[in-house]
């Protein structure tokens, strides 16, 4: 009574009747809100377990028809037979249209369409690139496709309730591969992948090397040379207390005394990288750790004569099928503590390999295995279908390439490449003669101390031998690229041998 009286005294009737009305107002617009957002709460209220988001009974059948037809009409572009169109690649004027397809041209072609040569063109054998195997997947297309869907493996690990980081379909085709080619005993062995083999050159380092705290002298990494040169330039980049690079393994053979107070780290790479040679370690003894690099023990690039079964062997997939820039290696490895330890590294490094490239390795893999074993149940020793047969394509390709290297430098008193004999391969049953993967050629001549600068100026491209620990008077030529490079590679040799190089393309 006491407020109505207040409120009576303190507004005029008018003023109070507005002040009510606004009130009422106020209450209405306010339920209305309340009521609009009860309603919207129940439009996007999150599905129940019936119709769960991450469900596929949704997915429309035909969903990867799109991305099949992207990937065919690329592949349709011939660009005259010097290049490829591939799905990710486009060239637009405008930025905000999608573009046009656009070919990639092999070395020394230029154009829209691949078809002009580039006028005074070197030869680049400077890179281990592996795309002879090109021709090989573009015949099995089909059977090595591989399809990834948007939702695949998103997860850190491959299985989500498990420590693992290898794809068990992936270790199966693996350790089919190796019995295969007969090159490797896998059984009773550890798999741990790398992104690549390179990663798996430091990991397998870190692994053997003692901790400094235990033991005051760091490992030392050596190779005989000529070595690969990842060994050296991964060791003094990651160099540390544990491990330090000790150079070429020959120098430390009589130095007894080192070797019964250090750890030694050998890299033996077999078939050798750069001159085919197949290899033994050169150290023994309880301190030496010997790491083999099998990434060429495969028969497209040498005889397999026995399966190897050493403590740690490295492997790659860029030797194997080609496939470098998707970027897989994997060791073999004996000794559980070791293979936990090169596990923990990866790890740590990369929190493992991609899931994406180990899908793509399975599918390469089995598209590989069962073209053999489709041959198996022709009961058929004839090798006219080689282009669905990996081991068989590829020894083809490189055997060809390197006879024909033999017969330009066979009469040349001025350059040599490496003697590399026959040898019976048990994957082939017969003889097989050499088919490296890179030439090794020396300048013979006491004024050719520099031989990738005399090769260099008849348009030539190498890897110097200073690259390999070895003398300069050597140059290692890569013959693992395509067939325009290859034989671009092979005029120039001819003419640089024949003393008729004009620098004219």
């Amino acid at each position: 009574m006491e407020q109505q009286l207040l409120l009576a005294t303190k507004y005029p009737s008018s003023q109070k009747t507005r002040l009510l009305n606004v009130l009422l107002a106020s209450s209405l617009l306010f339920n209305v809100v309340l009521l609009l957002l009860l309603l919207l709460g129940k439009q996007y209220e999150l599905p129940t377990d019936g119709g769960a988001i991450d469900s596929l009974q949704d997915v429309a059948a035909g969903w990867s028809r799109k991305a099949a037809a992207e990937a065919e009409s690329a592949a349709k572009y011939h660009c005259s037979g010097h290049g490829y169109v591939f799905v990710d690649t486009s060239v637009s004027l405008n930025s905000d249209e999608e573009g046009t397809p656009a070919c990639e041209c092999n070395d020394c072609y230029t154009g829209t369409d691949c078809s002009q040569i580039v006028p005074n063109c070197v030869a680049n054998a400077e890179s281990g690139d592996p795309v002879f195997l090109e021709p090989f997947w573009i015949a099995n297309a089909e059977a090595a496709a591989t399809v990834v869907p948007a939702w695949y493996r998103m997860s850190y690990r491959i299985m989500d309730a498990l420590d693992i980081n290898l794809s068990p379909e992936l270790e199966k085709q693996i350790r089919a591969i190796h019995s295969l080619a007969g090159n490797v005993v896998t059984e009773g062995r550890y798999i741990v992948l790398g992104t690549g083999s390179m990663q798996l050159l430091n990991a397998v380092v870190n692994s053997l090397s003692p901790i400094h705290a235990q033991n005051p002298n760091p490992a030392g990494v050596v190779s005989a040379t000529p070595f690969y040169g990842a060994y050296k330039e991964q060791t003094e980049m990651f160099e540390s207390l544990d491990f330090t690079w000790k150079g070429d393994a020959s120098a430390w053979i009589k130095r007894a005394e080192s070797l019964n107070s250090t750890t030694f780290i050998e890299f033996v790479t077999s078939p050798n990288n750069p001159d085919a040679v197949t290899r033994e370690a050169v150290l023994n003894g309880r301190n030496v750790k010997t790491v083999y690099d099998y990434a060429y023990y495969w028969p497209h690039f040498t005889a397999i004569t026995r399966p190897a079964d050493d403590d740690v062997m490295l492997f790659t997939l860029s030797k194997l099928t080609g496939h470098a820039g998707s970027r897989l290696g994997w060791a073999i490895v004996k000794d559980y503590h070791v293979y936990r330890k090169m596990y923990q590294y990866v790890l740590l490094n990369t929190l493992g390999v991609s899931h994406d490239t180990q899908l793509r390795a399975t599918r390469l893999l089995k598209a590989a295995l069962s073209a053999y074993e489709k041959r198996g149940r022709m009961r058929t020793g004839r090798l006219e279908d080689e282009k669905q047969l990996l081991f068989h394509y590829g020894y083809g390709v490189m055997r060809r390439r390197w006879q024909r290297l033999e017969r330009i430098f066979s009469g040349s008193d001025r350059y040599s490449l490496q003697s590399l004999r026959p040898a019976y391969c048990k994957f082939f049953k017969m003889v097989t003669g050499p088919s490296p993967a890179y030439a090794w050629v020396k300048c013979e001549r006491e004024e050719d101390r520099d031989c990738a600068a005399v090769l260099k100026s008849g348009g030539i491209i190498g890897r110097g031998g200073e690259s390999f620990g070895a003398d300069k008077r050597y140059v290692r030529l890569s013959l693992l690229k395509r067939d325009d490079n290859f034989a671009r590679l092979e005029s120039r040799l001819q003419a640089l041998l024949s003393h008729n190089f004009s620098g004219a393309s």
